[in-house]
């Protein structure tokens, strides 16, 4: 059932990314995965996602730089930040005066994450 929708999972843990493919895939959507927030960036024009997750504290470039890049240059990606609440309260706030459409604190319920997955794509 796919139903054509490409997704970008910028993350550095392992159990996440596999746990995110795993819910997105079984609902139809294509996924790519970046482990680091540069190779994220560099990505981005070919992959041609029409969405982003993106955590926050990532290697090289930050979820905050992502976002930043694809609100400037792709301001009809919606993004959301995955990223555990031990991140202070301000970079949360900053990720929305960057761009960000959600945010989802790890540790996450699949059901929750998918449920503002499709919200996003309806919107």
């Amino acid at each position: 059932m796919p139903n054509g929708k490409k997704i970008l999972i910028v993350e550095d843990d392992d159990l996440m990314i596999v746990i995110l493919q795993f819910i997105l895939k079984k609902e139809g959507y294509e996924i790519s995965v970046a482990k680091d927030g540069l190779n994220a960036i560099e990505r981005i024009p070919e992959i041609a996602p029409d969405m982003v997750i993106t955590d926050i504290m990532i290697p090289f470039r930050s979820g905050l730089e992502v976002i930043s890049y694809v609100k400037t240059n792709y301001k009809n990606i919606p993004i959301i930040v995955v990223s555990s609440l031990g991140e202070e309260e301000s970079t949360v706030v900053e990720a929305f005066k960057l761009g960000a459409d959600d945010f989802v604190p790890k540790p996450f319920n699949p059901n929750e994450v998918v449920a503002r997955v499709k919200r996003l794509f309806n919107s």
